[in-house]
Parts: C-alpha cells; sequence; structure tokens
C-alpha cells in the first residue's frame, strides 16, 4: 500500500512539485513514512497474536526491526523510480495497481514455498523476488527462529537487488527532476 501510494506522490502533491524551492524528493519518502505508521500498527497487532497463542518472546523477534528496515529501503528506491515515471505515464500507477495483485502471489505470504520444490526452477524463480526475503524473515523471526545471517545468499541477493533499485531510483528521478514543474 505505501509503495502504490508514494508512486501517485508527485501527482498528489503537484502544487508542492510546482513551487521552485521545495525539495520534491521527500515527497515519496514522506507517503512510504506514512505507510510504515500502518506497517508497525501491523506489527504490533501481530505480536499481540504471538503473544496470546502462547508464544513466549525470543530474541529473534528483533529482526523485526530489521525487516521493516528492508521494506522501506525497498520501497524507496521503487516508489523514486515509479514516482517520477508516473508524472509523464500516468497510467502507470493503474498498471503498478494490477501488477501488486499479480504480485502478492509470487510471494510465500499465502503459501509456504516448502509446499512445493524448493529447489526446482520454480522455487528457485520465486526466491528471486526481494519481498520473498522479507516474507520469510518475517515468518523465521516469529515462527522458526532463524537469524537473517543464517542465510548469507538471500541476504546478499536481496540487499543487492534493493541497492540497485536505490541506485536506479536515485538516476531516474534526478533525470526527471527537471521536467516534473514543465509536465504537470
Amino acid at each position: 500500500d505505501a509503495f502504490t501510494s508514494a508512486t501517485g506522490a508527485l501527482l498528489d502533491y503537484s502544487y508542492l512539485v510546482k513551487k521552485v524551492v521545495f525539495k520534491v524528493e521527500i515527497l515519496p519518502i514522506v507517503k512510504l513514512l506514512s505507510g510504515l505508521i500502518v506497517h508497525l500498527f501491523f506489527i504490533v497487532f501481530a505480536l499481540i497474536l504471538y503473544f496470546l497463542y502462547g508464544y513466549a518472546p525470543t530474541p529473534y523477534l528483533i529482526q523485526i526491526v530489521y525487516y521493516s528496515l528492508c521494506t522501506f529501503v525497498l520501497a524507496a528506491g521503487l516508489s523514486y523510480i515509479t514516482s517520477a515515471i508516473v508524472v509523464f505515464f500516468k497510467d502507470l500507477s493503474q498498471i503498478i495497481n494490477i501488477l501488486m495483485q499479480l504480485l502478492i502471489w509470487g510471494t510465500p505470504i499465502m503459501w509456504n514455498i516448502n509446499a512445493i520444490d524448493p529447489k526446482g526452477a520454480l522455487g528457485v524463480i520465486l526466491r528471486l523476488n526481494p519481498m520473498y526475503y522479507v516474507t520469510d524473515g518475517y515468518r523465521d523471526a516469529f515462527l522458526n527462529r532463524v537469524w537473517f545471517f543464517e542465510k548469507p545468499y538471500l541476504t546478499l541477493s536481496f540487499w543487492l537487488i534493493t541497492c540497485l533499485a536505490l541506485l536506479l531510483g536515485n538516476h531516474v528521478f534526478k533525470r526527471l527532476r527537471p521536467h516534473f514543474a514543465d509536465v504537470m
């Protein structure tokens, strides 16, 4: 939700984009921070349910902060790309909404990757999705009791994809920024 909201941030605040002295780079971050508040509410709700079901607190729960940061940084990189492009191609926000609906099934949120062949081609392809790392990480923090550094290849591939998204997002945003006010 935060990502799709951040995609349209420049259009939502077009009156600020047209101002000469306003730093429009913060607009997608503002949308992401508002989504983070909702995320934190649901984390607290999940923790309450976790404790009500009889699970005791463990040190692994500290990873919730790490995986929340992972989600935020990935969403920031992607939203810089999409928020800059959506100014010129307004239908992109509808395309992103549709893609997000489809891609949610590509993460093991509502299903377990171990139910399919995790070493097979489909399992490998599904692991390339950076949200697999985050989703599986939350599951590890709550249930499996596995540290993120125990999965070095997944951690490395996630941060590689995330850093590429940040670099590309920064590049695209800076290149297109001078044209935002003209197009709006």
